[in-house]
């Protein structure tokens, strides 16, 4: 019996030597060949390419790059502003939890020391690097892109970016504007050349450095600047894009009369060009012209084909057999429709972005090229993420308990199984937001950009398979309360039938009942 159990003994531990021996060897094999990982982030990108059903668009990269992905058709951003959308998917919070809505606070010293996407790469051994704008430039990423928290190495700037703002738009006479409209020829332009153009040279040079190497692998993050205002491009994008295309676009000229007062923006950072402010366009509604409108169309397309020749100058460098890429927006942007433009509201053109997944993973002819149509949102994009590189998990966070106790956990779900082709029977919500300092659209204080100590009104939005809810209610930036009860205005709109949002149901009896379960969904959904 003794030499029995000695027998047993020895087998046991022999067992235990060779798992530990093959864990070890597991892990150390699966460390040396992770996938690297690329994200690209446009700025101001609605979904005008050809893949996502835009007749209007000549975006050929793109379009072949999603023929050998996954792609989204309804995925949302949480706020459409630059840098409250940024810092919530670059954290996985909400703006309601990190209390940003504006541009003027660094979540670190102002909500919590919360882990961001790239720093969690970072900390398993990831070497991370951000070229262009990839969280908001300033205050609102400690005027250094949150580095080193975030980022190996120190952010990549174009030298011209300290031009994106400035009079360097010829007219007809020679004379430097600052104009909304600026297509140029290179050499008229400092250093002769676009900071996007100087961007995907740094990437391009980034990924070729890394191409033989056997260091750890990389997370690179890549910041488009267009299609952003201003429309400043080369100017032979603009021949392929006829204007008279432009004029029939949307057949929105004024403000649909249902439509809240509080819900509109008066698109006042397009009103501050040289440019337009020649026209004298009243404030708020308008409305524009039908040439500009027809213009600024044009440009913007311009703008985003311009974008797209450099994504496939950059792709083509990437080894895709051993990289995640993914690519997507901070939020849309308004070409018209309800005779607004620009983002700054909860409408589907301003909320939705493309969203593109390509991994090693999933490489089988059967599952690229394939529309994914479930609901997603950009704070979903962390854990997701994590998810496909197979790093451990990222926890949910916990309703009830504080954020400042939860420093790595993630609002969003991820979208993993989704792209497994899993998961395809649950009915996902996607939650948005907007603030107003008060129910008519101002420029003092910015209606369309307010700082938080005069946001008065938050806009709520609760997007379903089929419907869009939003209802505007009392703020209290002091406390970061609001008052369901107080309400400025409520829309409703069937996606079903109406698509772009036109015809406001929330007063027509037949919807109360829609209308009172999407509001208790949305209150639920928005209150911890």
């Amino acid at each position: 019996m003794k030499t029995f159990y000695k027998l047993v003994r020895k087998v046991c531990i022999a067992l235990v030597a060779f798992v530990s021996l093959y864990s070890s060897c597991a892990f150390k094999f699966e460390k040396g060949n992770r996938s690297n990982v690329v994200l690209i982030v446009f700025d101001d990108l609605r979904p005008t390419l050809g893949r996502f059903g835009d007749r209007l668009a000549f975006t050929p990269n793109l379009d072949a790059f999603i023929g050998r992905s996954n792609y989204f058709t309804r995925a949302y951003s949480q706020q459409a502003l630059c840098a409250p959308s940024r810092n919530s998917f670059l954290t996985s919070r909400r703006p309601d939890t990190l209390h940003l809505y504006d541009f003027y606070s660094y979540w670190r010293t102002f909500a919590g020391n919360f882990t961001t996407l790239p720093q969690y790469f970072k900390e398993h051994g990831y070497h991370t690097y951000a070229i262009g704008k990839v969280f908001h430039p300033g205050v609102s990423s400690n005027y250094n892109d949150d580095y080193p928290h975030s980022w190996s190495a120190s952010p990549y700037h174009p030298s011209t970016e300290i031009y994106m703002n400035t009079a360097v738009c010829p007219d007809a006479y020679g004379v430097l504007k600052n104009n909304l409209l600026c297509p140029v020829h290179l050499r008229t332009q400092p250093f002769q050349t676009l900071p996007d153009i100087q961007s995907t040279a740094e990437a391009i040079r980034f990924v070729k450095s890394y191409r033989n190497s056997t260091a750890n692998p990389f997370f690179l993050a890549l910041g488009f600047h267009k299609p952003h205002i201003n429309f400043r491009f080369p100017i032979h994008y603009m021949k392929r894009f006829p204007l008279e295309n432009f004029y029939n676009y949307t057949p929105d000229t004024f403000r649909p009369n249902e439509m809240p007062k509080v819900a509109w923006n008066p698109y006042s950072d397009i009103r501050s060009r040289d440019d337009f402010c020649n026209l004298n366009i009243p404030f708020p509604y308008g409305p524009i012209p039908a040439l500009l409108r027809a213009q600024i169309r044009q440009a913007y397309y311009a703008s985003v084909s311009y974008v797209d020749d450099l994504f496939g100058k950059l792709i083509k460098h990437v080894d895709s057999e051993n990289t995640i890429i993914v690519v997507t927006s901070d939020h849309g942007w308004s070409l018209g429709e309800h005779a607004e433009w620009a983002k700054y509201s909860n409408f589907e053109v301003a909320v939705r972005v493309p969203l593109i997944v390509q991994s090693p993973e999933f490489r089988a002819p059967h599952r690229v090229g394939k529309s994914i149509n479930d609901i997603i949102e950009l704070v979903d994009l962390f854990p997701s993420l994590v998810d496909l590189a197979h790093l451990p998990r990222v926890p949910k966070c916990i309703r009830n308990v504080p954020m400042f106790k939860q420093l790595l956990c993630a609002e969003g779900k991820s979208f993993y199984k989704l792209l497994q082709g899993n998961d395809t029977k649950k009915h996902y919500i996607a939650l948005s937001q907007y603030p107003r300092p008060g129910v008519l659209p101002t420029k003092h204080p910015n209606s369309d950009k307010p700082k938080l100590r005069n946001i008065k009104i938050m806009g709520y939005s609760l997007r379903t398979n089929y419907y869009r809810y939003t209802i505007w209610v009392r703020f209290h930036p002091n406390n970061f309360s609001r008052d369901w009860s107080t309400v400025y205005g409520e829309e409703l709109y069937s996606h079903r039938h109406d698509v772009g949002e036109e015809i406001n149901l929330v007063n027509l009896p037949q919807f109360n009942k829609v209308r009172g379960r999407l509001k208790n969904k949305l209150i639920a959904a928005f209150t911890k």
